[in-house]
């Protein structure tokens, strides 16, 4: 508010005088700018103005562990003060989040949505490499035979689907970064997008591709060779 009257110093804009809420106003205090409204919008310039006719609400900070008998109490003292206001209240971390209703039921919709995602993509990769591992039993068997070990065995059938994975994340990570740049921009103060938050996805892709593989990889590796030179 200060800046807006041309004013750098708090110290300086003790004791101007300014035209403000319909009259002229003295400062006698100056405080650090704080968000008094979602951060969809930028801080604006604030007066708190000290009016002894116009007092509605009281702010209370209360102690953890008896919050149930002080608001009692507090009922009490404004019945008996104020016998014809009603006596309503609400706590700040609630009207808080009042300020984010959406956005909380875009992220529990968000959630839902990507756990039946990765649900599906899970069953359609489990899919895939149990008909991967039922069309190459010979070659197992064969490879086994020559000499190879069990990494060796689960190697050849994961570097295939994680390289698909790595395709997909290429094409999927640039989508992401737009959607996600676009929403942060209906907020005023925002994160700003990082690889860091790609690096994690792409390390976890990996760490839930891997256990859906390891499964049929690891019961392919492990079969007997006879089985499988058997097998047609």
């Amino acid at each position: 508010m200060i800046h807006k009257l041309g004013i750098q110093q708090p110290n300086d804009a003790l004791g101007v005088r300014f035209r403000g809420n319909g009259g002229i106003l003295t400062i006698s205090g100056v405080v650090k700018d704080f968000q008094s409204e979602s951060k969809h919008k930028a801080r604006r310039p604030v007066i708190i103005n000290y009016n002894i006719k116009r007092f509605f609400r009281v702010s209370v900070a209360l102690k953890a562990g008896s919050i149930v008998q002080t608001m009692s109490g507090i009922e009490k003292t404004w019945n008996a003060l104020f016998p014809d206001n009603m006596y309503s209240y609400e706590f700040l971390d609630d009207r808080v989040a009042s300020f984010y209703k959406q956005e909380q039921k875009l992220y529990t919709a968000f959630r839902f949505f990507v756990g039946i995602a990765i649900l599906i993509g899970c069953l359609g990769l489990y899919g895939l490499i149990t008909f991967a591992a039922i069309q190459r039993t010979r070659e197992v068997g064969i490879r086994k035979v020559l000499g190879a070990s069990l990494p060796n065995i689960v190697y050849l059938f994961s570097k295939e689907f994680i390289a698909l994975i790595g395709i997909a994340f290429l094409i999927a990570a640039p989508l992401a970064w737009y959607a996600m740049n676009n929403w942060l921009q209906n907020f005023a103060y925002h994160i700003q997008i990082s690889a860091g938050i790609f690096v994690i996805a792409i390390f976890a892709s990996i760490v839930i591709a891997a256990l859906t593989i390891a499964s049929q990889t690891i019961k392919a590796a492990l079969a007997s060779p006879v089985k499988a030179l058997r097998s047609e």
